[in-house]
């Protein structure tokens, strides 16, 4: 049974700050639920427009389903350290949304002629005007706003999922989904229809189509879609020569979550010369997948276009600074004998997870450290070994050189202990860190000065 007051109170009191920066690998947002990432690039940072998850409790959504309120935009240089810029839009501050609907679903954010539209669905107050979900626009001067809403949704519009494509040239479009996947012209004033709505009729017939998502590469245009193929979504693709198709069916981009998150939905980016996959996963809501986050990979083409099928990794993109904390728990490989990894907290998950070694030899491998040029004496490690370790770091696999090894007081509660490097290799290289006792030793993060 779910405590969803208490799971509520502690989610809002882990939540956000305004232009807080969080620094984490995959999920890469870590002090919020989010999902459904939009990823755009605009004056060379990228910024990230996902629908904002909250847990629903009675009079606040719809208990054991959806609920979303608002919407908030991240963004970052380097794929690595994410700044959050707040709300940009909120259900009851829209005036053709009913204000308590709790249905602000995917987004996506557009840039022409100095603006900044940003395209979000929702129920609207007014039944006459839609029965179901439609769409609307909100305007900013800046991509993280302020955005103020248009007073009417977007006449022609029926569906949830919005995302906005401007071809090479000039000529902008709308992707939507109910049902089936739809597309249309907008006008130049990229707040109306351009022409009547055209169902993409050549993509799978049976099981849920939704989360469009277009791209052009090389002439190429990639509709991308969560199709449910069998009993969760996957990630597809169809290619065409033309933004509203005919499209050809091509094959599956991310296979469903293999532990069973029913949802996922996506966006593709290219981004100083090399393509990346964000989508969603219930990495904090492991028994609740109504509560996702956002994560980030690299996506490659074949030779000949084809989309090669994206592995989801919990190490996910970027270099990591070795005077960061490095959380091991989201590591590049982890030994199948003795390591493991657990929540921190698991009434307050938003506290992230560790590294369990539980018997001696147990190893985790986190690739892309970058120790720099300037050497680093010290190495610090927050953990817990009731009965005490030995902890040993090496660089570069584990018969690599060793860093330091050190040694972890007895105790029950955490603690941070420090030792100094016997060794220090400039660049960038993979950590290793093992177990040297038959006591478990659990570790939160690594840091080194």
């Amino acid at each position: 049974m779910v405590n969803y007051r208490l799971f509520y109170l502690l989610s809002v009191l882990a939540g956000p700050l305004l232009g807080s920066t969080v620094r984490a690998q995959n999920p890469f947002i870590t002090n919020q639920f989010t999902a459904d990432p939009s990823a755009r690039v605009f004056n060379g940072r990228v910024y990230v427009y996902p629908s904002h998850d909250i847990l629903a409790t009675p009079g606040r959504g719809r208990v054991g389903w959806f609920a979303m309120e608002d919407y908030h935009v991240f963004s970052s240089a380097n794929l690595t350290d994410w700044t959050d810029h707040g709300v940009l839009v909120t259900q009851n501050k829209v005036p053709w949304v009913k204000p308590d609907s709790y249905s602000m679903w995917a987004p996506d954010c557009g840039y022409r002629n100095g603006k900044y539209y940003f395209y979000f669905p929702s129920t609207p107050r007014d039944t006459t005007i839609n029965k179901g979900f439609t769409v609307g626009v909100a305007v900013g001067d800046k991509p993280t706003g302020p955005f103020v809403p248009q007073p009417l949704p977007i006449k022609g519009v029926r569906g949830i999922d919005p995302n906005v494509f401007i071809d090479k040239d000039g000529q902008a479009y709308l992707y939507w989904s109910q049902g089936n996947i739809y597309g249309a012209k907008l006008k130049e004033n990229m707040l109306e229809l351009a022409s009547e709505p055209q169902t993409l009729g050549e993509l799978p017939t049976k099981g849920l189509k939704e989360g469009p998502y277009l791209f052009e590469r090389n002439g190429t245009y990639y509709l991308t879609y969560p199709h449910v193929a069998n009993k969760t979504e996957r990630l597809e693709y169809a290619t065409s020569t033309s933004p509203l198709g005919p499209f050809t069916v091509q094959g599956v981009l991310m296979d469903e979550s293999p532990t069973g998150c029913w949802t996922n939905h996506h966006s593709i980016l290219e981004f100083e010369n090399q393509w990346y996959l964000f989508y969603h996963h219930n990495d904090l809501s492991p028994s609740f997948d109504k509560n996702r986050s956002i994560r980030l990979d690299s996506l490659f083409f074949e030779p000949t276009g084809a989309i090669r099928k994206v592995v989801p990794t919990l190490r996910g993109v970027g270099l990591t600074d070795a005077r960061q904390k490095i959380q091991l728990d989201r590591y590049s490989r982890l030994s199948s004998h003795g390591a493991s990894i657990a929540f921190l907290d698991t009434l307050n998950k938003f506290q992230g997870w560790k590294t369990v070694f539980a018997s001696p030899q147990a190893w985790v491998q986190y690739n892309g450290v970058a120790f720099g040029k300037q050497a680093l004496r010290t190495v610090t490690l927050r953990t817990q070994a009731a009965a005490g370790a030995t902890v040993q770091l090496r660089l570069d696999g584990a018969t690599g050189p060793l860093l330091a090894q050190v040694t972890v007081p007895k105790g029950s509660q955490w603690q941070e202990v420090k030792a100094p490097l016997t060794a220090f290799k400039p660049g960038t290289h993979t950590l290793v860190v093992s177990s040297q006792t038959n006591s478990p030793v659990a570790i939160d993060w690594v840091k080194f000065e």
